[in-house]
């Protein structure tokens, strides 16, 4: 695992400087802190700070091929290498290295710009290329790792694998996206290219952007696609199971491939436990497990945890938060994670991954991605209950399935209270719209709003036409089945931009830690989306197939548990006595009027309100939190966080 960055002047001969090179990569030392190297070519510079786990003493970057005039710096794993290598040396291909970043390199001398698709990984990809004076960037399929960039008044192309390292290099100063902002109060993440930067923009998962002297573009190489109508797997459940593992099998032996130690998240919920067992019986028997458990109550999950840990007889490590915890690591999650958001749920993770690096240990697989391939969100089996409450939208009982999801909004009563009744029937009847199942999430979210400046609520009334998401969206979504529609959005969408991000990548590297995830290895995405969908969600028991394929190595109680979301305290760390000074200052009425994003007066009400607010007004206190974080920490007082390389520096100096 790395940081990348690089510096291209595409339209002059401008040379690019070592120190440019060097401010960009200290900036991202954290995502690599055992040594850096940097790559200079006349107007073009790059270079990576290096977490090593493959190849520890000869994989150095940047890696070249055999005649010195194809370079790459690279962040992630590309766990098929030694598959594509045996195939390329068999082609004539010679190698210097044992690293899987030499493989990118002759894959691409073979097969061009069409060499992302022979790679089975996680990755974000720089490659110059001497003779053609092209740069070629690659993020991988659904966005596991970052990958940013800046054109500068189509002069020069700026790119990192974290915003910071642009703006380290001093050209370009951070100023908060009004139009960010609004996308991610509404849809939870930002639409990409859109950032929560000015200036600053996405490469779209699955996607290359490729520079040269006419310019930059685009284009993708891979997207996430389901079958139309007969076009499902016609196979028995016994067929589809075995398969499945055959494919789950495969992607985890892949990923456990590296030359440090490789352990395992383990949350009590299926997924973790699938992967972990997976590991325990067929690879590692000494396993080691790590968990994050909640002083609340509320959040939790220790007893299944405990139960998982016993079954298994892992090696586990625990750690528990309370809410002090929380906003105390709230303010480096926001450092890291780069953008605002509306729950604390990547702050017990950051603390986890923390307790993670003290223990030695640099890769951890988790079990993320399966609630999305696989159909395991409320948010699935509510776009299905209102769809069929839409068929008859004056039924009394139909409406009442929603208790089956949520029990507790019916309480004593047999009958669904207005609230909830209004809270569900908005859009009932929209049922042709292909984020149908998102509706009420983006409408329930945007009511943050309400608390922001009158130029951002103005930003706001564009957004909520939901046309930058119809732009985005695949153009096949039409013809998918319902549940299909709403598994696309969930992943391209909150899964790259939220997931994957906010509560992975950000956090695991903001203590030098990689993550792996099985169930997002391009087969097993691929394969699960044939499989019909009354196999995924079996009247409304998610995540049938998976609970069928795993029922008979799984506890019975861990298969069959209620479906409960990760989530974290939010008032309770920020509206308390214990709420850190920094946090208790950014809110107070003077730093709200002199950052300028919201209004002061309902600011002002809402955290007056303490602890005894709504669940909606939690989101806001989070928002109203985060954007004076992100704010202090990249306009305020962005030169001072602590911005260094390692010892171990590898310069090539082509001039």
């Amino acid at each position: 695992m790395c940081g990348i960055a690089g510096l291209y002047n595409f339209k002059t001969d401008r040379p690019v400087k070592l120190n440019q090179i060097k401010a960009m990569v200290s900036a991202v030392n954290h995502r690599g802190p055992d040594e850096c190297g940097f790559l200079l070519d006349r107007n073009f510079g790059m270079g990576m700070s290096r977490l090593s786990i493959i190849d520890l003493s000869g994989g150095s970057q940047p890696v070249h091929n055999e005649d010195r005039s194809i370079w790459i710096v690279f962040n992630g794993e590309v766990f098929n290498y030694i598959e594509l290598r045996q195939e390329l040396e068999l082609k004539g291909h010679q190698f210097y290295t044992h690293s899987d970043t030499e493989a990118i390199i002759h894959i691409y001398e073979e097969y061009g710009e069409d060499f992302v698709k022979f790679l089975n990984g996680q990755f974000a990809i720089s490659i110059w290329d001497t003779k053609k004076n092209k740069l070629i960037l690659a993020r991988d399929r659904v966005g596991i790792r970052p990958l940013f960039y800046s054109e500068l008044e189509g002069q020069a192309l700026f790119f990192a694998s974290e915003m910071k390292s642009i703006f380290a290099e001093g050209t370009i100063s951070p100023k908060i996206d009004n139009k960010g902002l609004a996308e991610i109060f509404t849809y939870w993440v930002n639409i990409p290219p859109t950032t929560s930067f000015e200036n600053i923009n996405e490469v779209p998962p699955g996607h290359l952007l490729i520079c040269d002297k006419d310019g930059v573009k685009i284009k993708p190489f891979w997207k996430m696609e389901f079958p139309t109508n007969g076009g499902f797997l016609n196979k028995s459940k016994e067929e589809i199971t075995h398969e499945l593992k055959e494919q789950i099998d495969q992607a985890i032996a892949l990923r456990l491939r590296a030359d440090v130690p490789v352990v395992a998240y383990l949350s009590g919920g299926i997924d973790s436990s699938v992967i972990s067992t997976l590991v325990k019986r067929n690879h590692n028997n000494n396993l080691t497990t790590f968990s994050v458990a909640f002083k609340d109550k509320d959040y939790d999950e220790r007893a299944y945890q405990e139960q998982m840990v016993a079954h298994l007889g892992t090696n586990h490590h625990m750690c528990e938060v309370d809410a002090h915890d929380i906003a105390e690591a709230f303010i480096n999650v926001i450092w890291y994670a780069e953008k605002p958001m509306m729950r604390t749920a990547p702050a017990p993770l950051y603390v986890l991954s923390r307790l993670v690096r003290n223990n030695n240990i640099k890769v951890v697989l988790t079990g993320e991605g399966a609630d999305e391939i696989f159909g395991g969100y409320n948010i699935f089996k509510e776009s299905m209950v209102r769809r069929f409450w839409a068929r008859q939208p004056e039924s009394n009982w139909r409406p009442l399935l929603f208790s089956r999801l949520y029990p507790y909004i019916l309480k004593d009563s047999k009958h669904l209270n207005p609230f909830w009744q209004g809270f569900f029937k908005k859009s009932l009847n929209q049922t042709h719209l292909p984020y149908y199942s998102h509706l009420i999430r983006w409408d329930n979210t945007s009511k943050i709003r309400l608390f922001f400046n009158d130029e951002i609520k103005q930003v706001y009334n564009r957004i909520l036409s939901y046309r930058g998401v119809e732009d985005y969206l695949d153009s096949d979504i039409d013809s998918w089945h319902p549940i299909n529609q709403a598994q696309y959005i969930e992943a391209s969408l909150f899964m790259s931009g939220y997931l994957l991000s906010s509560q992975g990548d950000r956090m695991m590297m903001g203590n030098s830690v990689e993550g792996r995830f099985p169930f997002l290895d391009h087969n097993v995405i691929e394969y699960a989306a044939k499989i019909p969908t009354d196999l995924k969600i079996k009247g409304l028991n998610e995540k049938y197939i998976l609970k069928e394929t795993y029922k008979d190595i799984i506890p019975h109680d861990i298969i069959h548990r209620s479906k409960q979301p990760y989530r974290a305290p939010i008032a309770s760390s920020f509206l308390s006595e214990q709420t850190p000074d920094l946090i208790k200052e950014l809110v107070q009425p003077e730093k709200i009027n002199q950052y300028e994003y919201f209004n002061v007066n309902a600011v002002d009400k809402l955290f007056k309100k303490g602890q005894n607010i709504s669940a909606r007004e939690d989101m806001s206190v989070a928002a109203v939190v985060s954007v004076q974080l992100l704010h202090y920490h990249y306009l305020e007082n962005f030169m001072n966080h602590d911005f260094r390389l390692a010892d171990k520096q590898t310069v090539v100096d082509l001039n």
